[in-house]
């Protein structure tokens, strides 16, 4: 596999290819040994997950709105998997409706317009076409999109270190903290691989392709608003060094921010306040930007034992703790690579919505998934690795994943 990963170009489809049947063998040749890499590392990852499950129990006596189920993996539909499946059954009604006699933090009820529409019309597609209920049809479009996801973080980091960094930077993506939500009813796999595929058309000056990605990624988080950035950002270059013309970068630079924009346009439309997606989220998740004074507050009392912050969950915000410090390990040693543009502001600002925001701090490690450029520098790194060593490292993580990327998120705090 090796062999046959290294004599493959990293970032430009085999040339000469004709017909059917070579483009297919190239896409074999190329992707096959990455997607077959990520998904045992994935299914590992998963086998663990449902094996702690099983073991602790716990989940029987829950709700299967919460963390509940008569079986394990109906866990993975629980929490904001719940709201997912109600929207993709009962589409959206967006109010802003008062808890009545509510004096605290959480002054409305909760309501589906906090979640962003492309991945539930994603599974009322799926639903519709494969006759899989609105679970299955979830879990089907996260499987999928976890796999066009690794796909386009192996392209990014192939780029920097050819295709040995790109394998591992694809096995990263599938054991990172956080990684639990991939193969959920989650709409993060869907994100990454938008976001992804967004900023290595960026960098391979693949404009419309690159606003068109975007635009997607607008209907689908509203962290959106770091990736609209770093691709104004990479126009505004472009246009200035004039190269690729005018017309197809002002066109991705227009077409960017209208998904986010027009998602928060009509739920303040409905809601008789423009920015009542702000105030629900506020008022119903206590979901804010707070400028990091929540962040700030958990990082400074993990540490030294205390849980007097907001929203604790002990365990599983030591986790969250040592991937922001990761982060801001991995941060430097990506710079240092010199990497384009697109993927600094897309990354810095990613981080600055995430850990400015007032929120439950266990959620971090998923939050952070969308800072996919962090692992270049490790995957660049690993290519100095024989593919059994690599393989022998991901793996063991995979099976720990179960724990820290999955157990942690669904039973030990709150996705």
């Amino acid at each position: 596999m090796t062999a046959a990963l290294d004599r493959v170009p990293a970032t430009a489809p085999g040339q000469g290819v004709r017909g059917p049947r070579e483009l297919l063998r190239a896409a074999v040749r190329r992707y096959g040994p990455v997607l077959a890499f990520f998904g045992v590392l994935k299914l590992a990852g998963l086998c663990s997950f449902l094996y702690l499950l099983d073991s602790a129990g716990d989940f029987r006596g829950r709700s299967p709105r919460f963390g509940g189920g008569a079986h394990a993996w109906d866990v993975l539909g629980t929490w904001d998997g719940w709201w997912y499946q109600q929207i993709a059954l009962h589409g959206y009604d967006p109010k802003l409706v008062p808890v009545p006699g509510a004096t605290g933090m959480i002054t409305l009820e909760g309501n589906s317009a906090a979640f962003f529409p492309l991945y539930p019309a994603l599974m009322r597609m799926a639903s519709e076409v494969t006759g899989l209920g609105p679970y299955g049809a979830g879990l089907l479009v996260s499987v999928l999109a976890s796999f066009a996801a690794a796909l386009g973080v192996h392209a990014v980091a192939a780029w920097f270190g050819g295709p040995r960094a790109g394998l591992a930077a694809a096995g990263l993506w599938a054991v990172w903290p956080g990684s639990g939500v991939e193969w959920a009813v989650y709409s993060d796999s869907l994100y990454v691989a938008l976001a992804a595929w967004a900023c290595h058309s960026v960098m391979t000056r693949r404009w419309l392709t690159a606003g068109v990605l975007t635009f997607a990624a607008g209907l689908g988080r509203p962290t959106a608003a770091a990736l609209i950035a770093a691709l104004a950002v990479a126009v505004l270059s472009a246009l200035r060094d004039r190269r690729d013309g005018t017309l197809r970068p002002l066109l991705a630079l227009v077409l960017a921010p209208l998904g986010l924009l027009g998602y928060l346009g009509w739920v303040g439309h409905r809601m008789g306040d423009w920015g009542g997606y702000f105030t629900l989220q506020s008022g119903a998740w206590a979901h804010e930007f707070d400028y990091g004074k929540q962040t700030l507050d958990v990082l400074t009392s993990v540490p030294v034992g205390h849980n007097g912050y907001l929203f604790p969950c002990p365990f599983a915000d030591v986790v969250g703790v040592g991937v922001v410090l990761l982060a801001l390990v991995l941060l430097p040693l990506l710079l240092r690579l010199r990497p384009p543009a697109v993927l600094v502001v897309h990354t810095v600002l990613t981080l600055a919505l995430v850990l400015g925001s007032q929120q439950i701090f266990a959620n971090v490690s998923r939050y952070l998934l969308p800072c996919f450029p962090l692992f270049v520098p490790l995957a660049v790194a690993m290519r100095r690795l024989s593919l059994p060593v690599q393989c022998t490292v991901l793996g063991i993580a995979a099976v720990a994943s179960g724990s820290y990327a999955g157990y942690v998120l669904f039973e030990l705090g709150v996705p």
